[in-house]
């Protein structure tokens, strides 16, 4: 009988191998923040230095500097390494940071807008 032990790693340093790296992190709200993992306890907290909030608006996208943030654990939905120079997503042009605001603000009452026509035609269901 051949037996492969595996390291397993000890509980709390799952996130060891993610120190001093640029990651991406996708909060619960559905932020999403790219930033150096300078720290974490435990609990998942962390400690991100040079962070910016990554804000994606149909083609367009822009970076709001946020500097160094501490993030509760339990807040954050995903995180995961961004390789070098692959930062940018494909197909999308950057824009400045007022551009982007901007531009989710008009998301955002586009949206409101649609959802005020939705409700005003519900009568219009038959069902």
């Amino acid at each position: 009988m051949d037996v492969t032990l595996q390291e397993v790693p000890l509980p709390g340093t799952a996130l060891a191998e993610e120190l001093d790296q640029k990651l991406l992190i996708v909060l619960r709200d559905g932020r999403k923040l790219l930033g150096v993992l300078r720290s974490f306890d435990q609990f998942a907290n962390l400690v991100v230095e040079g962070a910016v909030e990554r804000i994606i608006v149909g083609e367009q996208y822009g970076d709001i500097p946020l500097g160094l943030q501490v993030i509760r654990g339990e807040n954050v939905v995903l995180l995961g390494r961004v390789e070098d120079g692959k930062d940018a997503p494909e197909g999308l042009t950057e824009v400045s940071a007022q551009a982007i605001k901007d531009a989710q603000n008009g998301e955002k009452e586009l949206n409101k807008l649609k959802s005020t026509i939705r409700a005003r035609m519900d009568f219009l269901d038959m069902e």
